[in-house]
């Protein structure tokens, strides 16, 4: 069951240091090309009244198809007001994780504009089975024209020693048209059961994502537990917050249902809500608290 009643809700925001929400199911829904958006009911209100308060935010998808600025791009066009500095995918906290460990050279499987952050960190990316050596570390994006080729490219670099690292290794992800494949999942897959290795997951739910996302607010460490999290997805954004003992907020509008945010205790909501528009209409004048 949910750990907390909605009546708790009120003292976590007016606490709250920052907020990460998840994008697809949570504040809007995607075409079946994730080209275009639907904005999910509150979205826009909340995000408006966070802005207005100086309360930070970062909107945290785990599509890894294109850069942070173009997913702000898509929402701004959707009717969501969000700089391209409030969205981050998993290549931004892959970006921070490979900063962090001195890793300059990676073999990147995806498309080419979802690699910026890479590109922007001094990090060189070598791109799907372009040949190359030296190859510190491998990352697995989302990438739907992936080939023999790439998989060879891969079993050779981590021959020679490559840190194997993937955006996402869910099998779905939330669409206006039902539930789309996660395509890291079945590359990861294929790669695992050629080599044993299990990737490193640097996007949702890993704490390295959500320290990342923290860092990019100018959060200090220790304001980490004060941090709601906002999400579809229980073995997601809800065990991210679990691992961190940050909040966590589990909406219904994308693959979940209430007891899906209870079914298992390190995947488990503080808080449920219908809607985003649920918890604008319901908290009213308590959202004034944050």
């Amino acid at each position: 069951m949910v750990s907390e009643s909605l009546d708790g809700l009120a003292a976590r925001l007016a606490g709250a240091s920052g907020f990460i929400f998840d994008m697809d199911g949570t504040l809007v829904l995607g075409d079946s090309a994730s080209s275009g958006y639907r904005p999910l009911p509150g979205a826009e209100v909340l995000l408006e009244e966070l802005t207005a308060r100086g309360m930070p935010f970062r909107i945290f998808t785990n599509g890894s198809a294109i850069a942070p600025a173009q997913y702000a791009y898509n929402l701004r066009v959707a009717g969501l007001k969000v700089p391209d500095s409030a969205v981050m995918t998993p290549t931004t906290a892959a970006a921070y994780w490979f900063s962090e460990r001195g890793i300059r050279k990676v073999r990147a499987l995806g498309r080419s504009e979802s690699f910026v952050p890479l590109r922007a960190a001094g990090i060189e990316v070598v791109e799907n089975a372009a040949p190359s050596c030296a190859v510190e570390a491998v990352y697995v994006a989302y990438h739907r024209a992936f080939t023999f080729d790439d998989l060879e490219a891969v079993l050779a670099d981590l021959e020679d020693g490559a840190q194997l690292t993937t955006a996402s290794n869910v099998p779905f992800f939330a669409s206006e048209g039902g539930r789309k494949i996660g395509t890291s999942f079945a590359i990861n897959a294929a790669i695992t059961a050629m080599t044993g290795i299990e990737p490193v997951i640097l996007g949702k739910p890993s704490l390295a994502a959500l320290h990342c996302a923290r860092s990019l607010m100018g959060l200090p460490t220790d304001a980490t537990h004060k941090l709601i999290v906002v999400g579809d997805d229980p073995g997601l954004e809800m065990r991210m917050a679990r691992a961190a003992s940050a909040a966590s907020i589990g909406v219904t509008t994308g693959l979940s249902d209430a007891t899906d945010f209870g079914a298992h205790a390190d995947e488990q909501a503080d808080f449920v809500v219908r809607s985003l528009d649920e918890l604008c209409v319901r908290l009213g004048e308590r959202i004034d608290a944050v």
